[in-house]
């Protein structure tokens, strides 16, 4: 099998070229602001200064910090798998949100799994310019099955492994998420383990991306979703210090 590797730079490039529209917003703010700024009396001029520097310091941080996420780090090389020992012959699911970029790479590090692919994407709930930005750009990998989150087309006890790699965070509504955890939970074979790869909204992601770590959730809000889905939380552990991951068994069977 081909080696599938990821090119210098992706995530960030990525990262601009779905996003665009709100690097132009904040570039324009910049040049507006320094235009105005030797128009303007000494006090709003000071204000005017700290407010764009401000603007360019989040920018400068937030890409700095994803390139340290998405391009250096080990999160795509999936080296912090290995210590789970996934055997041969099992039955991998692979769960996204509209845009997948970890299919291939599971699909190489597992290369004799039976590999299933499940996309939630849904129009009408996830609204996002950069979801439809990124669908356009990539296609989806073989044979991915369209699912909706209520509900969830898979044999019970039949997965051992399930993945959602920065995918969970989209569905947004708490008993939307805690209905579909619990139809995972029902597919995943007894000695199974789910991995739930998430950002979290803590002190890490507000230095990194400001106000935009709303988008997160909680450490506190995925345990709950997990404890009312029937899952137990086997282990947890950041994959860098903005990034988490979670390793979910059924109810009673953490070991």
């Amino acid at each position: 099998m081909e080696r599938i590797s990821r090119k210098p730079f992706q995530g960030i490039t990525n990262i601009i070229r779905f996003n665009w529209h709100y690097y132009i917003i904040a570039f324009v703010l910049i040049a507006v602001l320094l235009i105005a700024n030797s128009f303007l009396p000494g006090g709003i001029q000071l204000l005017a200064t700290i407010l764009l520097s401000l603007t360019a310091l989040n920018i400068i941080v937030s890409l700095a910090v994803s390139w340290y996420i998405y391009d250096y780090s080990d999160l795509y090389t999936l080296n912090w798998l290995n210590d789970l020992n996934i055997g041969s012959n099992k039955k991998i699911i692979n769960v996204n949100a509209g845009f997948d970029e970890t299919s291939l790479l599971l699909k190489e590090k597992y290369q004799d799994s039976n590999l299933l692919v499940l996309d939630f994407y849904d129009p009408a709930k996830h609204t996002e310019i950069s979801i439809e930005r990124a669908r356009k750009a990539y296609q989806p990998f073989p044979d991915t099955r369209t699912i909706s989150t209520g509900n969830v087309p898979l044999k019970t006890n039949s997965a051992d492994y399930i993945f959602l790699l920065l995918a969970a965070h989209e569905i947004r509504k708490d008993a939307e998420r805690i209905v579909f955890f619990k139809q995972l939970n029902n597919a995943l074979a007894p000695a199974g383990k789910i991995i739930v790869v998430e950002h979290q909204r803590d002190i890490y992601n507000f230095m990194a991306y400001n106000f935009g770590f709303f988008h997160f959730f909680s450490t506190k809000t995925w345990k709950q979703t997990f404890s009312k889905a029937n899952l137990s939380e086997e282990s947890t552990f950041k994959i860098t210090p903005f990034i988490s991951a979670f390793i979910l068994s059924k109810n009673g069977t953490a070991s």
